[in-house]
């Protein structure tokens, strides 16, 4: 069962992963609308690795980066549907825009974004491929974004 936590808690349990051998797959996002793009995207990720940490954006970073009407759900009820899928081992939140920080604390082996990245611009690609990770990213399952599904509501 996956859990969520905060960084003192992750660190941790990260730690503990780490000394046990396992491959530390990180992403993140805002997951304000959890669909089967959601889905798909990370079981993917899961599959790289042994333990996938989602870094979730609060809700004051969604509403900085996406605007007052987001984010639809809060934290605490993205944060639940995101440990309840099989694919999540760990939930973290973070509250500034990007997860630099959340990202150079944990160090995971493998960092992971969608397709409307390329690698060299996911933030925290630089810093761990320094520390002898990878980095990688997952084509976006079509026909599924929260942006486009939120529109598509508000306009029937």
């Amino acid at each position: 069962m996956s859990q969520t936590t905060d960084l003192q808690q992750a660190l941790a349990q990260v730690e503990a992963w780490k000394v046990a051998g396992k491959t530390i797959v990180f992403t993140n996002g805002c997951f304000d609308l959890l669909h089967p793009g959601h889905i798909d995207y990370l079981e993917k990720a899961a599959a790289c690795g042994d333990v996938l940490i989602i870094g979730l954006n609060d809700d004051a970073s969604i509403a900085r980066l996406k605007g007052d009407s987001r984010p639809i759900k809060p934290l605490c009820d993205r944060m639940i549907m995101l440990a309840g899928l099989r694919a999540v081992d760990l939930v973290i939140p973070f509250c500034e825009d990007t997860p630099l920080n959340l990202i150079t604390a944990l160090m995971p082996d493998i960092l992971i974004k969608g397709g409307d990245y390329t690698a060299d611009d996911i933030v925290g690609a630089t810093e761990v491929r320094e520390a002898g990770g990878e980095v990688r990213v997952i084509p976006f399952v079509a026909g599924y974004s929260s942006s486009e599904l939120i529109q598509r509501i508000k306009d029937s």
